[in-house]
């Protein structure tokens, strides 16, 4: 998933993130606004983990997406 698809489908999104990362508060996936370097950044700063950790967990979470569409389609 790149950031084109990520921007232009983030109103889907936003429940899947924060079903995943619950510390995420609306007002912060609001501000968001599918900026993929703002997801890292505060997935960075409400669980503590280094920039890597939180990239990492990001794009696992991306492939998890994909792998649910597939198994969808």
């Amino acid at each position: 998933m790149n950031k084109d698809i990520i921007e232009g489908s983030w109103a889907e999104l936003k429940g899947k993130i924060k079903a995943k990362w619950g510390k995420l508060t609306d007002h912060d996936l609001d501000t968001i606004n599918g900026d993929i370097e703002r997801v890292i950044g505060k997935i960075q700063k409400k669980y503590g983990y280094a920039r890597d950790r939180a990239k990492d967990e990001l794009k696992d979470f991306q492939k998890s997406l994909k792998n649910k569409e597939k198994e969808l389609n």
